[in-house]
């Protein structure tokens, strides 16, 4: 019943607009009002703050199903999870009533700032300093490639509290847009998801309430890994409805594409194409779908799992996109179908929340 009501609605009040947010690089406004309106733009907060409360599972299906028709689109749902997945796990009661409440009623979106020019997949080598100053902490540094910056009104930053410490000396805070010294980079001209802002955040002498810190100081890079381990699922999903979104036209496509007198779907290596693709995303959903009920579960096996199918459902993504361009030949290439758009966006699944390569360190050092 949730996968036919997101779909629908992913039809109707998303897909329309896919390709002019792609084209003009626009934030997909259309698609936060369908997903406000529905009540599933952050599906995974808690009912007692008013939020849905979707477990692990139910949040996959809904960005899965937005990502099939636009993938810009569906880091609304995913990027709302892992921006507020740290107050979530860590926060005091305070801070998660006062910001899951106005992010389940739609209010203000979630973003996470842990990266930074000179700390990417070497997160624990950030410069971005949080100094105490009284009942205070006063935040100074730049973060990069922060999705939906700008847009979201609430941002959690990881910060070096102690820089002896390295990992350990690292706090975690809620800064919000309006706090004063908060700005935003350009946005970014990147190859895919075009209609998801990307920019830098810069904190010159920002000042927040020590209370605005999420858990005790130096947890906040334990906190920023553990949140991972759990949204790495939601990019498995991301990448799991593009796949499915390229499949599903290539499909209709071949059946309607006729050469030498028939539809190009006659034809049996066309067939085994569609029959590698469809194969390869239904293993991919098996182990996204797997990696999710872990991660609502807690298992111990979490880690490996959530990397695995990142890592898998990432390169099923680029593989069955090219594969759906090609399908389409020259077509395919072009901007009037939708195939090129899904290629492009399939790729950043592959980089985000840890880069394949990483993944594969994740998952040998936590090998079941």
């Amino acid at each position: 019943m949730l996968r036919d009501a997101i779909r629908s609605l992913a039809e109707a009040k998303i897909a329309p607009y896919a390709a002019v947010v792609d084209e003009e690089a626009r934030f997909p406004q259309e698609a936060l009002d369908a997903l406000v309106a529905s009540d599933l733009h952050a599906v995974h907060v808690p009912e007692s703050f008013g939020g849905a409360g979707a477990d692990a599972l139910a949040t996959v299906i809904v960005i899965e199903e937005v990502a099939r028709v636009c993938a810009s689109s569906s880091l609304i749902p995913a990027v709302n999870k892992l921006g507020s997945l740290p107050v979530i796990l860590s926060g005091s009661e305070e801070l998660k009533k006062k910001y899951m409440t106005p992010l389940a009623k739609g209010d203000g979106m979630f973003s996470y700032c842990l990266s930074e020019p000179d700390a990417g997949s070497d997160a624990a080598g950030m410069k971005t300093k949080a100094v105490r100053d009284g009942d205070f902490y006063v935040l100074n540094g730049v973060k990069r490639w922060i999705t939906n910056a700008g847009v979201s009104d609430y941002y959690t930053v990881m910060a070096v509290t102690d820089p002896t410490k390295r990992s350990k000396g690292i706090s975690a805070f809620v800064v919000e847009k309006s706090d004063e010294g908060v700005s935003f980079g350009a946005p970014e001209k990147k190859l895919g998801i075009k209609g998801s802002p990307t920019r830098e955040v810069y904190l010159d002498n920002v000042r927040i309430p020590a209370d605005r810190m999420i858990g005790e100081e130096g947890t906040g890079f334990a906190t920023a890994m553990k949140t991972l381990d759990h949204t790495r699922i939601t990019i498995a999903a991301q990448a799991l409805g593009i796949a499915q979104g390229a499949l599903d036209y290539a499909k209709g496509y071949v059946q309607e594409r006729k050469q030498f007198g028939k539809p190009i779907a006659d034809f049996q290596g066309i067939q085994f194409m569609l029959a590698d693709m469809a194969m390869k995303i239904e293993a991919a959903r098996a182990l996204t779908y797997q990696a999710a009920a872990k991660s609502e579960r807690g298992d111990a096996d979490l880690t490996f799992q959530g990397a695995a199918a990142k890592c898998f459902a990432s390169d099923v993504a680029m593989e069955v996109t090219t594969d759906a361009v090609q399908l389409l030949g020259g077509y395919g290439y072009t901007r009037d179908y939708p195939v090129e758009r899904m290629m492009r966006d399939a790729k950043i699944t592959q980089i985000y929340e840890g880069t394949n390569q990483v993944q594969r360190i994740v998952m040998a050092r936590n090998l079941p």
